[in-house]
């Protein structure tokens, strides 16, 4: 069996108006990410994680900005298609460590239902899915609410 672990770091900027999509969910808020696809950030980090995990380079690679296809994609079409990628390779997802940095609005309370959708996503267990939540202490462009951060790391495994 061979064992494999990936890490992958993201972040966007907030925009007033936008809606904010962190996990696969929309999260209600006054701000949301600003990208060339939905902007979910976790997402994003968990699709590098994966990626750079089994050596498939990274998430711009194969979904760039420039092509016009990803514009306003929901993330979670990506995170399936890395999965499908994944599989190809005969890769299993054995877990995901995962941290979003944001002041606001508290993440908390959203956590269960990310777990959900992306573990449904991902043909994964809840289980196997962590997610933790921080703040930066009203510190760089996360604590002036500037911008929102993800981290990471995966574990994988080939038969």
């Amino acid at each position: 069996m061979k064992i494999r672990t990936g890490f992958g770091y993201d972040v966007h900027q907030l925009r007033e108006g936008l809606p904010f999509w962190l996990g696969g969910i929309q999260v209600p808020h006054t701000h949301g990410a600003l990208g060339h696809s939905d902007a979910d950030v976790l997402i994003h980090v968990i699709c590098d994680a994966l990626l750079g995990a089994a050596n498939l380079r990274d998430i711009g690679f194969h979904f760039p900005d420039t092509d016009p296809q990803y514009k306003g994609i929901d993330s979670k079409r990506l995170l399936a298609e890395v999965v499908r990628l994944l599989c190809e390779k005969n890769y299993q997802i054995s877990n995901i460590d995962s941290t979003i940095c944001l002041e606001a609005p508290k993440v908390n309370p959203h956590i269960p239902e990310m777990q959900r959708v992306l573990a449904e996503v991902m043909g994964i267990a809840e289980e196997d899915i962590s997610i933790k939540a921080t703040t930066t202490e009203k510190l760089g462009f996360v604590g002036r609410r500037e911008g929102v951060a993800a981290y990471a790391s995966v574990l994988i495994m080939q038969q």
